[in-house]
Parts: C-alpha cells; sequence; structure tokens
C-alpha cells in the first residue's frame, strides 16, 4: 500500500505546488498528505477513490499552510521597475514573500507519458502560479481542480464539502480575478524545438562571453529581470544590460549548467571564485515569439542548487 502512496507524490506535489507557490512548502505538503494518509489507511474503507481521499488530505493541509500566510508574488508584483544604474538591489526579503521555482523532476517522473508533461508544463509556468497566488485558498483550489486537473464540478464540490453551485460560483469568481491579472504566455521547454534549442544555445554563449550587445539582440523591448530574495526588477534591453555592465559586473564570466525548472528552460549559474566556479543564481528563462521576455533569477543557492541536484562547486 506505501507503494500506492508514493505513486501519486508527483503529481501531489504539483497540485500543492500550484496552492503553495513554493517547491519547499510543496514537499512538505506532500510528506505531511503521506504521513496523514498513512496513519488513516486503517480507516480507509475505499468508499472513494484513492487519488480522490489523497487529493482531499492535501486540499485540506493546503488550506491550513494558507491560512494567514500573505500572498507570495514575484517582484514585479510589488513595485514599480528600478534602474539598471541602481547601486544596490534591495534588502533581501524572507523566502515566504515570492513565488519560487520547481525542478520539472520533481513532478514528472521520467516515465512520464510525454503528451502529459506537454499539457502539465503550462500550468506550472512562473507567470502562472504566480497568478494563482492572488486568488482566495479555495477560489485556488477550485480553479486548479477544474482547469488544470480537469475534475468536475460534482467531484470538486465533493472534495471540498461544499454544492456545485458553490464550486460553479468560486470558479466564475478565480477567472474573473485571473482575468485582471492576465499572466503572460509564455512558451515551455521544447528540446526537440530547433529555433528555441539555437536560442538557448546563442544566450548561453552571449552570457558567458559577456557579450552584453550579443545578449541585449535576444531580449523583448519589454524584457524584465528579476532577482528574488532582492526586491529590484528591471525592464527592458537598455536598463538589464545597465546593470550587468554595473553594479551586476560580478557575473562576468560565469558558468551555466542547464536544468528544467516551471516547464521552462533554466540554468544553474556559477560565478568565478578563487578556484573555479561557484553557486550565484538559478536562472529561469521566459520565451516568446522567439525572443526572451523573462530572466528570473533566483539567488537561494543553498537550498535550490540541492532541489535541482546542481553541483556546489564547477571548474
Amino acid at each position: 500500500m506505501v507503494e500506492d502512496l508514493e505513486a501519486y507524490r508527483p503529481e501531489l506535489t504539483g497540485y500543492c505546488y500550484r496552492m503553495l507557490g513554493s517547491a519547499f512548502e510543496a514537499e512538505d505538503a506532500v510528506q505531511d498528505t503521506m504521513i496523514r494518509a498513512w496513519r488513516g489507511l486503517d480507516g480507509f474503507e475505499g468508499r472513494s477513490a484513492l487519488r480522490s481521499w489523497l487529493y482531499r488530505i492535501a486540499t485540506n493541509v493546503c488550506l491550513t499552510m494558507l491560512d494567514g500566510a500573505q500572498r507570495r508574488a514575484r517582484p514585479m508584483d510589488l513595485g514599480p521597475a528600478g534602474s539598471g544604474h541602481a547601486t544596490h538591489p534591495g534588502e533581501p526579503r524572507p523566502e515566504q514573500v515570492w513565488t519560487g521555482p520547481i525542478p520539472d523532476q520533481r513532478l514528472w517522473p521520467d516515465h512520464s507519458d510525454p503528451a502529459d508533461v506537454i499539457a502539465g508544463r503550462e500550468s506550472v509556468r512562473l507567470a502562472f502560479v504566480a497568478a494563482l497566488q492572488h486568488l482566495a485558498p479555495r477560489q485556488r483550489a477550485v480553479l486548479i481542480l477544474r482547469e488544470v486537473l480537469a475534475w468536475s464540478a460534482q467531484e470538486v464540490a465533493t472534495l471540498l464539502d461544499t454544492s456545485v453551485a458553490g464550486v460553479n460560483s468560486a470558479l466564475q469568481r478565480a477567472r474573473a480575478t485571473l482575468a485582471t491579472v492576465n499572466p503572460a504566455a509564455t512558451e515551455p521547454h521544447c528540446p526537440e524545438d530547433e529555433h528555441q534549442k539555437a536560442l538557448l544555445s546563442r544566450y548561453v554563449q552571449a552570457f558567458e562571453s559577456y557579450d552584453l550587445v550579443a545578449l541585449a539582440s535576444l531580449l523583448h523591448e519589454e524584457a524584465t529581470l528579476s532577482m528574488p530574495p532582492v526586491p529590484l526588477w528591471l525592464r527592458g534591453p537598455a536598463d538589464i544590460t545597465a546593470w550587468m555592465a554595473g553594479t551586476g559586473n560580478g557575473c562576468r564570466g560565469s558558468r551555466l549548467l542547464p536544468v528544467t525548472a516551471n516547464g521552462l528552460p533554466a540554468f544553474g549559474q556559477y560565478r568565478p571564485a578563487a578556484v573555479g566556479h561557484d553557486p550565484w543564481g538559478l536562472i529561469v528563462l521566459e520565451i516568446a515569439d522567439g525572443q526572451i521576455v523573462g530572466l528570473a533569477s533566483f539567488l537561494d543557492t543553498d537550498r535550490l542548487f540541492s532541489l535541482f541536484g546542481l553541483p556546489s562547486h564547477v571548474d
């Protein structure tokens, strides 16, 4: 029976991540769900499907965790864009302020159906997960269950101990809120796409050689750069490259190692050290229409590099 429970861990992780906006909180929530399920197995008499029962437990765990918690956000949600000539990015804010990244491998094991992976990547994009955080917790659960996981209104009503009318009303309000947030559409990571592959190759070459002219040519005119946990964020190639040439100049000589985060192409960035290169940030790229529209560099390397299976040092 333990194996039966563990088979649901990846999809429960995805559900809890969308609910909570943090890979670390999602793992805690799923672990709590598994413990509660294991302890309650004797009382589980098969009156509902095992999957539905686990989602009920996971939903209750997430709703409890969200009770009184502040909404997670991206730096772009908290203030206007800064200047590329800023001399300080601002004081770091606590981890619970930010919507964070999650490794694809935590959501889709190696044997996953490629079609499921492609479909799932759309609903874990950073912009979409950040938009979900604008919803009240129960509305968030309803929208994820109905529109991401394709549960019926009756199934959701049963899980949340409410009526079908209540589910439909919550879904309508959730859709209306998301329409005002309007998360930008970006392309998922697609290793078979030759155009995307070429764009990523040019990005790595430009970044590692610190060719800011070449880098600017890859950026959309409204591209953003953010660096959680610091609040500064920048908009446009001019400010982004001005920052990289000035205060952010310590990134010159960096090495990049590819990973995948939130269904998007990402890189572990290593800055030059006395010997070799040490971790500096996890860069998640957002791409649309053949250009980079977002660069999110997450600087909590102590936890993130371990989470993503990245080495603690490269030569």
